[in-house]
């Protein structure tokens, strides 16, 4: 049996007063979602345990097939991965987004989320004004790239920023976990700073409304040095492929020895192709024993504290992704075992990720329960129960 995974990145959210108490996901029109509820089996599960932050990285790790508290790594080298940067062990990898700072406030994670052109200008300027030979800046998609510290120390405490909106840039400066790490973390602040003078010269911004939200500040986080991880197919006994406009993701699929496919017109937002990602998810079971299906927009729309978009990303999940893939599965008649998930809760009025359990559904096979539907609710009723990385681990991937 094939096996194919779905994570709708930051679906699951909270009961909302403006919708009469419900989440998105109850509010949106999700009929091929609640079929996979209907016919298979539903339940919750913890993608990440105790004691680790909420990050995608953990949570990805989860549901990928490995233990994130033996298996972490900062997304920073995994989005080196993706970028084919190659790191020595003298090198440390940093996410470093361009941020929109105003009044000494962290206002917006992504700059105004730039198209993939207008990046360049500004990791183009940041590589001549700042670069040398300890930083190097990398362009990764829209506001996502990357910073190579020569020399680093990884020992250091950042922020994302999507999970601290609002705080202040005192507030979040970078701190030394270590005496050592201490001459890091005060190069990294003053780089952050400089950055503002380099940003604002750039063209994009000097033919931009001063009103909208544009980069004027790089943001590194993450910080990590190159992990060592068992490649998929000795843990499970399958050949992986993943599909994701998302560095991070693309990263784990590396080091974990799957293939990267790419996808026209996939972008990371609510513009991304979902048509096209469910026919690269078709093609690969065809090809491979294992698909991770990674699709990035909801958890974007909560980010930015975007209710009515965040509902009609669901829609679309639903009736161009989901729709798409199991026409397909069925007219094609493919043995495949399907999850169905977020990888964690990124609630819109919060705008930051949480670690409460996620909804899951499994279908395929002889699986089903009761359940009819799929939402944050309806699952807890599942038969599954509420599952930990193992249980996911041995239920869905161990015939």
């Amino acid at each position: 049996m094939k096996r194919l995974i779905i994570v709708i990145d930051g679906v699951a959210d909270y009961p909302i007063k403006s919708l009469g108490g419900k989440t998105p996901l109850m509010q949106a029109h999700t009929p091929h979602m609640d079929q996979l509820a209907k016919e298979g089996v539903t339940g919750k599960f913890i993608t990440v345990p105790e004691g680790l932050l909420p990050g995608s990285e953990v949570a990805n790790l989860s549901i990928m097939g490995y233990c994130p508290v033996e298996n972490f790594c900062q997304r920073g080298v995994l989005e080196a991965a993706s970028l084919g940067v190659e790191l020595s062990d003298h090198q440390v990898a940093m996410r470093c987004n361009l941020v929109y700072i105003k009044d000494q406030k962290m206002c917006n994670h992504s700059g105004g989320d730039l198209e993939h052109e207008d990046a360049k200008q500004f990791i183009c300027a940041l590589n001549q004004k700042l670069g040398n030979d300890r930083f190097h800046f990398y362009q990764g998609v829209h506001y996502r790239h990357l910073l190579v510290v020569d020399r680093g120390d990884s020992h250091i405490t950042c922020w994302p920023p999507h999970d601290h909106l609002g705080k202040t840039l005192e507030q979040l400066q970078i701190t030394a976990n270590t005496k050592e790490a201490q001459e890091t973390a005060d190069a990294l602040n003053k780089l952050i700073l400089d950055s503002q003078a380099v940003l604002q010269n750039v063209p994009y911004n000097q033919n931009i409304s001063s009103e909208l939200k544009h980069p004027n500040y790089i943001w590194p986080w993450a910080a990590g040095e190159k992990p060592k991880m068992q490649p998929i197919a000795e843990l499970t006994g399958l050949r992986g492929a993943v599909i994701t406009a998302v560095d991070l993701i693309k990263g784990l699929g590396i080091y974990a020895g799957m293939k990267v496919i790419p996808v026209e017109g996939a972008t990371g937002n609510y513009q991304t192709n979902y048509e096209n990602k469910a026919t690269a998810a078709i093609k690969a079971l065809n090809d491979y024993d294992y698909v991770f299906l990674h699709v990035e927009a909801a958890d974007e729309a909560s980010h930015d504290g975007d209710l009515d978009l965040k509902i009609k990303v669901i829609n679309d999940l639903d009736s161009r992704l989901l729709a798409n893939i199991m026409k397909e599965v069925k007219s094609q008649n493919l043995d495949v075992s399907i999850a169905l998930l977020p990888d964690h809760p990124t609630p819109v009025e919060l705008r930051c990720h949480v670690s409460d359990p996620v909804p899951l559904v499994i279908w395929g096979g002889a699986r089903s329960d009761q359940v009819v539907e799929y939402s944050e609710e309806s699952t807890k009723q599942g038969a599954l129960g509420t599952i930990d990385q193992k249980t996911f681990f041995n239920y869905f991937f161990i015939d």
